[in-house]
């Protein structure tokens, strides 16, 4: 079991306070949801979470182990993994080899075993091809594995980011807007596929646009809205929640609020 506990984050830009005082937790078997209007501080959530930004104030926790300002490829081996909302691509790569290249990011090399191709370092890549197929099959692309990334459609380049979340057994995943660019079949996709690596056990925490989609899988919400937490709870009380309404009034106007929250 894995926990995610974020208590009291506050950072600035110039002045500008980008959060203030956010606090929630996010537990394994779970889709928590993280949504608000633009510039309401969601990626720069993401950015803490993952250790590219250090709060001015506040911590973050794995597991109640304080992990605040550790480096990204620490927090990768505690388990965490995320994905990017520009895909993270080699094109001329096969979709193989885009997937293995992520597990390597997150494993410990010898360096000298692989520069003289070691029996050490031939186990390993063995191990790592016969992971990123797994998480290619997973994903619905084990039929492509061969293929140059570049001739992927975009739908299932955002499956193979998943994918290459997935081949470091990651226990803690951060998607940020996995969705966004995707038809409607290809975002049903994902919505499933999402849905089910929280079944399975991981702490699954989201940042995505499409409200339909926040509301049909999350267990659990976050509003902010100008870097500050204004709702929390179960999507049908974040549904009614009059604050989360008046915020995407704001941004949307009522109509498109109340179809987005619908």
């Amino acid at each position: 079991m894995t926990s995610l506990t974020l208590e009291n984050i506050g950072i600035s830009f110039g002045g500008l306070r980008a959060l203030d005082g956010v606090s929630f937790t996010a537990n394994s078997g779970e889709v928590t949801s993280i949504i608000g209007p633009n510039g309401a501080g969601k990626t720069t959530l993401f950015n803490i979470i993952t250790g590219i930004y250090q709060p001015d104030i506040g911590k973050v926790l794995i597991d109640g182990t304080d992990v605040t300002g550790e480096a990204p490829h620490d927090l990768a081996r505690r388990g965490m993994a995320r994905t990017f909302q520009n895909l993270q691509i080699f094109e001329q790569m096969s979709a193989l080899d885009n997937v293995m290249a992520g597990r390597h990011l997150h494993e410990r090399r010898n360096v000298l075993a692989d520069m003289f191709g070691l029996p050490s370092s031939r186990k390993c890549n063995r191990e790592s091809a016969i992971a990123a197929q797994a998480a290619l099959k997973r994903v619905g692309l084990g039929g492509v594995a061969n293929r140059p990334a570049g001739d992927l459609s975009y739908g299932q380049l955002k499956r193979l980011e998943i994918a290459r979340a997935l081949t470091t057994e990651a226990s803690l995943i951060l998607f940020d807007e996995p969705a966004a660019g995707c038809n409607a079949v290809e975002s049903r996709e994902i919505d499933d596929l999402i849905s089910s690596i929280a079944s399975d056990g991981a702490a699954v925490i989201l940042i995505e646009h499409d409200m339909r989609m926040v509301m049909r899988i999350s267990s659990h919400i976050i509003v902010l809205d100008h870097g500050r937490k204004i709702a929390e709870g179960t999507p049908e009380t974040v549904r009614k929640s009059p604050q989360v309404v008046e915020a995407y009034l704001g941004v949307h106007g009522a109509k498109e609020a109340g179809a987005a929250l619908a």
